[in-house]
């Protein structure tokens, strides 16, 4: 059987040519935005913190995997930008960035190969991966001695019930000791993930964990020659790994890193209400100014009105995350107008369709756009392949095209 093989059709030419106003209805709905005002005021308030703080901030760039944002949070003085994997790793430094902390195994011939072929390629730039088992530690010096290229590595540090990482210090301190000695490989400190600690209150074992690592670190100091790099730190609990490794003890040269992600368009969900809890116990986030703020929305049309209290608008799973929440209504407008959101509420999605809860009384009719806020931003970006950023008034000043 054959098919038509043709050109592809921008679905919003318009962009192209002249800015575009999504709410004069000229780019197509639904459309992920990115406000631009929010977006620099986020990446400048956590380079301020960092900064305050007096640590380094390596942004966990797997969230938005987009090149216009990874450098922009490399100019504003980001030490580096964390990834998952060697794919992620290929298209930060293809990004222009020059220091990339993947905070995840690498296994594999053909991912071996494609970090080797980075640090072929990418002669100034720096790869930093972990490792937590002797077995991936001598696959790796085996590899990378053989092609007479060193890799940096971190050795990992978990929990149980965890993801990734070595189950015990002792366990961490002979696998340490290990690559410190495999030709081929550099050990460059220690790394760990608060944020799979979980419960009703999860910080006193957030607590531990990290007196844990610094005194891990403490011990693996003299395996490590020139700096160590002790880094942590999601978008939860940024402030607790601060305020536990810049109190404790720990080795005489060692460069702290956090790595929050989500911060960079915040949300209107889980992670809203964790920067409130931070901001509520940290002082120094506090007495920063300023705050960050949802930049990241959706944008979509009433397309059905079929019974009096619901609505079907035309977004579904394929383009928003789901898993902390559906989102919600947050602005509705039509013919350019705004009108409120009161008493819509959204109980249900399908792949393409999220249904409405409306109130009675509700005026809502085919053809209102309107524009929802989101819970674990994540998701949302890996969902589309161009995101639009805009201004207040919703004119679109540029395309960011994404990178999964």
């Amino acid at each position: 059987m054959k098919y038509h093989s043709g050109t592809l059709i921008p679905l919003n030419a318009a962009i192209m040519s002249a800015p575009a106003n999504l709410l004069a209805e000229e780019v197509c709905l639904p459309a992920a935005l990115l406000k631009k005002t929010a977006l620099e005021n986020n990446i400048a308030w956590m380079q301020r913190y960092a900064d305050a703080r007096g640590v380094s901030l390596a942004p966990h760039g797997k969230t938005t995997m987009t090149p216009w944002i990874f450098q922009a949070q490399q100019r504003a003085g980001a030490w580096g930008i964390g990834v998952g994997s060697a794919w992620q790793a290929s298209a930060a430094m293809a990004s222009g960035v020059e220091r990339v902390l993947m905070v995840n195994q690498l296994v594999g011939r053909a991912n071996m190969q494609a970090v080797s072929r980075l640090k072929a390629h990418y002669r100034t730039a720096e790869f930093i991966c972990c490792i937590d088992s002797l077995a991936n530690a001598r696959a790796l010096s085996t590899f990378f001695d053989e092609r007479r290229q060193t890799l940096d590595v971190l050795i990992e540090l978990g929990v149980a019930g965890g993801r990734c990482g070595c189950r015990s210090v002792e366990d961490a301190l002979a696998l340490a000791q290990a690559a410190a000695e495999l030709p081929g490989l550099r050990l460059r400190g220690l790394e760990l993930y608060e944020g799979v600690l979980h419960g009703d209150d999860p910080q006193p074992q957030v607590e531990a964990l990290l007196r844990q690592a610094a005194g891990l670190a403490c011990r693996m100091e003299h395996l490590v020659e020139g700096e160590f790099v002790l880094t942590g730190a999601g978008t939860v609990w940024y402030d607790v790994v601060c305020n536990i490794w810049l109190a404790a003890k720990k080795p005489a040269r060692c460069r702290i890193v956090i790595r929050p992600g989500c911060y960079i368009t915040h949300d209107r969900g889980i992670y809203d209400i964790a920067q409130k809890a931070l901001v509520a116990r940290d002082p120094i986030a506090c007495d920063l100014g300023g705050d960050l703020t949802s930049a990241l929305e959706l944008m979509a049309m009433v397309q059905s009105v079929p019974e009096a209290d619901r609505a079907v608008v035309n977004f579904g799973k394929r383009d928003c995350a789901f898993d902390a929440g559906l989102p919600q209504p947050v602005a509705r407008y039509r013919n350019g107008a705004q009108l409120s959101a009161e008493g819509i509420e959204s109980v249900g999605i399908m792949d393409q369709h999220c249904m409405l809860r409306l109130a009675p009384g509700s005026d809502v009719q085919v053809g209102d756009i309107l524009v929802f806020g989101t819970s674990h931003p994540c998701l949302t970006f890996d969902k589309w392949k161009t995101l639009l950023l805009v201004d207040e008034q919703y004119n679109v000043l540029e395309e960011l095209d994404t990178l999964f």
